[in-house]
Order: C-alpha cells, then sequence, then structure tokens
C-alpha cells in the first residue's frame, strides 16, 4: 500500500510537469511554432518503442518471479524456461537504451541551438523529458537491486517476488507518462 501512496506522490510531480508546459505553451504559443520543427518525431518514435517493449519484458519477469522461478531452467536461447533475472536484465538493457537514446537527443538538440536556457520551450522540454529521464535510471538502479536480490537469497519466495512486483509497477507507471510526454510533446504540436 506504501508503494502505490508513493507512485500517486509522483503521479502528482509530474502533473506538476504537465501543467508546466501548458502553462508556458498557452502563454508563449509563437515558441511552439519555430522549435518543435528541431524534434526527430521517428527517432523519438523509436526510441518510445523500445521503452514501451520493455514493459513486456519487465512483465514476463514478474510472471516467473510469481511462479518462484527467478532463474533460467533451460537454456539461455529458449526464452520459454527463462525465469525473472533473464527478463529483467534484458528489460534492464532496453531501458539503458532508451536512457543513452535521449542523451544522444539531448546532445543533438543542444548542437541544433536549444538548450535548457534557449527559451520557454527549451526549459519545460527539458525538465519534463529529463525528469522522466531520472526516474528511468532511479528504475534501472532498481531491477539491478531485485536481480541482486534473487542471487543473494537462499531460497526465493514471496519476499523477493513482492520486491519485484514493486519495481515493475514503478515500471510500468515511468512507461505510461513517456507515452503520456511523447503525445504532448512529439506529437501535440
Amino acid at each position: 500500500m506504501g508503494f502505490i501512496v508513493f507512485l500517486a506522490s509522483d503521479l502528482m510531480f509530474f502533473a506538476a510537469l504537465f501543467a508546466m508546459y501548458f502553462t508556458i505553451r498557452s502563454v508563449v504559443p509563437g515558441l511552439w511554432e519555430t522549435q518543435t520543427e528541431l524534434l526527430d518525431i521517428p527517432y523519438a518514435l523509436g526510441n518510445t518503442l523500445i521503452l514501451v517493449s520493455s514493459s513486456f519484458t519487465c512483465q514476463l519477469g514478474v510472471f516467473a518471479a510469481e511462479r518462484f522461478r527467478p532463474r533460467r531452467t533451460g537454456s539461455l536461447f529458449n526464452i520459454a524456461k527463462w525465469g525473472m533475472v533473464e527478463w529483467f536484465y534484458l528489460t534492464f538493457l532496453l531501458g539503458a537504451v532508451f536512457v543513452a537514446g535521449q542523451v544522444m537527443e539531448y546532445a543533438t538538440l543542444v548542437s541544433e541551438g536549444l538548450a535548457i536556457d534557449t527559451d520557454g520551450y527549451g526549459s519545460v522540454f527539458y525538465l519534463t523529458t529529463g525528469f522522466h529521464g531520472i526516474h528511468v535510471t532511479i528504475g534501472l538502479i532498481c531491477f539491478l537491486l531485485v536481480i541482486g536480490r534473487a542471487y543473494g537469497a537462499k531460497k526465493f519466495g514471496h519476499h523477493e517476488a513482492t520486491f519485484a512486483i514493486c519495481v515493475s509497477y514503478y515500471w510500468h507507471f515511468v512507461d505510461v507518462v513517456w507515452v503520456g510526454l511523447f503525445g504532448v510533446i512529439y506529437l501535440l504540436q
């Protein structure tokens, strides 16, 4: 229950970021006419698909944790026998690729003249996507903690599975927030 309360508070934080975005957009609409041209929508869509696919691999890891299967029981190439650890490693990899993609996008935008201190658009773009990137990075650290706990546990049981499920709630939340951000920032121009 405490974890759900934490996610609710995080939801309010992102609601404030969305409010900031729409407030500045309503006050200075001209910035959106010029600055959104710098966004590479196909690149961001690809990065979004990577993050969204990580939700599926995360959930497959949760299903394995609920069956108390921390690690694979067959060959590495037999994904039907994968355990939670393998699915969470794949989720970690997809999340890390997303963060790296976001960093590359930032580097490109800065080189094209859009930085956090350029104008109101730059500020809201980097604040909203940057805080989301920080949340993804925290999620990646949590995956490492879950994996470490699975290796460290003498017997993988209910406590380890519950920890994995809570991390999955956080990860799904972060993914849903990104879908909202992607829709607002990249598609609603």
